[in-house]
């Protein structure tokens, strides 16, 4: 991408938010969003539940805050039989619904000319080469430079079959300009299935090509991690086992499965959010200060963390695992069925829509500090956070005279929904008797502009910024983790034992009983 081909976004009602983590000087120039150079983006799924939900609401509102160039097009592609303008027709539609207040005629009209569709059977090789042609029709309008970008909105199954034609057809080769491939979560479905994807995928496309995407990254409590660590020299001094008491990761859900049972059924909790986001978020929080805040410097400090956590005791799992699976209850003062009576679920069905794990990070910055990480479905309410608990003075010199233990000091960095930080600690009460009281600091994203998630890593991926997106050994060190317990799990089936929490809750007795076996308890959902 050469200097020509950018500009910079200073003439729009965002401040100076920095799109993305790296080296810079602290002038607010330096920080404002710049725009990718040219591109095509091509889009397998276009009319399906993603591409409406989250990437084509994206794309256009990065249009209309001029973050996008002035030369870039989209080519949806699927299974469906329509054409250019049908397909305009459906997306219309659906940004009208998700974007009511960015949604004009007008920036429509500026929007929709650039959209076009290709139909495509997946298993159809030369599919493929219609499609090729089409692009290469298309970018000389655009003058993209050979750019492409290939975003796999498909099932998961559809990976391999369609990153091999793609390859096949001549797709995958970087002739004039780049050539990239976003792949969602699921990153394959255990550690064989995953090796068996890269290994299709590095047939035909260098690593750099590459983006495996976790939106859960591109979230900016998420992304100020490192920056909340490694810029402030009052907390990193105290990220380690002398301070820290145990760390509670915690990504909860009010939903239940929705419309997406048929794969939830094969897949979990544990596939589902703990191989890609919680352990993320685990590595975020528990890795060293990277030798520079480059996307692979970052990585390589990430994997470290997964290699350096104990392996489970597959005999003793109920030590430091917990499973479960909802039943009916009330949400939100409506009442919702059990997960087995969901469409499409089996009625005796052991797939677990909870979990809560401890494990143990084992290098000299954690040795002995618990990790609690859970998530679940049809919990009390939609919940993210990372809370990092401190220890208590070891001189507790108030007990005797306030008859009470005093709560240690809490920082807590909200992911959703009120992304933030708060900072609790204990001040004196105003009055002439020594009375405690706890007291947060807060900051909240709230009335700060930033990008969405999937706008923020699409635009990333525009710009060829790598940070936000998973690595082959990441994607690897993780299921190498998760497999074996996955497996154990499944090898021993107990469906008299579910369900064993109830919708609405705050997740299994097991669960609480886990912590408390630890002399500590779960902060509330």
């Amino acid at each position: 991408m050469t200097p020509s081909s950018n500009k910079t976004h200073n003439n729009k009602t965002p401040p100076p938010i920095k799109g993305r983590v790296g080296p810079q000087e602290a002038s607010g120039d330096n920080c404002r969003l710049e725009t990718p150079g040219a591109f095509g983006l091509i889009v397998f799924g276009a009319s399906g539940d993603l591409s409406k939900r989250k990437i084509m609401p994206a794309v256009f509102r990065l249009q209309t805050l001029g973050l996008l160039p002035d030369d870039f097009y989209i080519l949806g592609s699927g299974r469906s039989d329509i054409a250019d303008e049908g397909f305009r027709s459906t997306i219309k539609e659906s940004l009208e619904k998700s974007l009511p207040r960015n949604f004009n005629e007008k920036n429509w009209e500026a929007f929709s000319s650039r959209l076009y569709y290709q139909s495509i059977g997946y298993d159809d090789l030369e599919a493929y080469a219609a499609l090729k042609k089409r692009i290469d029709s298309i970018e000389p309008n655009y003058q993209t430079g050979g750019n492409r970008i290939f975003y796999l909105a498909v099932p998961p199954h559809v990976y391999e079959p369609a990153i091999g034609h793609l390859v096949a057809a001549g797709l995958a080769k970087e002739n004039k300009g780049y050539t990239r491939i976003v792949i969602e979560k699921p990153f394959g479905h255990d550690l064989e299935s995953s090796r068996s994807l890269n290994t299709r995928i590095a047939a035909g496309f260098g690593e750099h090509q590459v983006y495996r995407m976790d939106h859960y990254l591109a979230k900016e409590t998420v992304q100020n991690i490192l920056m909340f660590r490694f810029a402030n020299s009052i907390f990193e001094p105290l990220w380690n086992n002398r301070f820290v008491d145990h760390v509670q990761i915690t990504v909860s859900e009010s939903l239940g499965v929705e419309h997406r049972a048929g794969y939830y059924e094969r897949s979990g909790v544990i596939r589902d959010m703990f191989q890609n986001h919680i352990l993320q978020l685990l590595a975020l929080t528990a890795m060293e200060p990277p030798s520079s805040l480059d996307a692979d410097s970052i990585r390589d400090e990430k994997v470290k963390v997964f290699r350096s956590v104990r392996p489970f005791d597959l005999d003793r799992l109920e030590d430091t695992i917990v499973v479960g699976q909802y039943g009916q209850g009330a949400v939100d003062g409506s009442l919702v069925d059990a997960y087995r009576d969901e469409p499409g679920v089996t009625p005796n069905s052991t797939t677990p829509t909870y979990c809560a794990m401890k494990v143990f990070v084992d290098n000299w910055r954690w040795n002995g500090v618990p990790f609690y990480m859970r998530s679940g479905k049809r919990l009390k309410r939609r919940m993210a956070e990372i809370a990092v608990s401190f220890k208590a003075p070891p001189h507790q010199m108030f007990d005797a005279m306030l008859g009470e233990h005093i709560e240690p000091n809490v920082l807590v960095m909200r992911i959703q929904p009120d992304e933030g930080v708060e900072l609790s600690f204990q001040t004196k009460q105003p009055g002439s008797r020594v009375c405690l009281t706890p007291v947060e600091m807060d900051f909240s994203y709230q009335n700060v502009f930033s990008l969405e998630a999937y706008e923020r890593i699409l635009l990333d991926c525009m710009a060829g910024e790598r940070l936000l997106f998973v690595r082959e050994d990441g994607v690897e060190a993780t299921w190498g983790m998760l497999t074996p317990v996955i497996n154990r799990l499944e090898e021993r089936p107990r469906p008299e034992e579910f369900p064993n929490y109830a919708a609405g809750s705050q997740g299994p007795d097991n669960a609480l009983a886990m912590m408390v076996k630890d002399s500590r308890r779960w902060r509330r959902i």
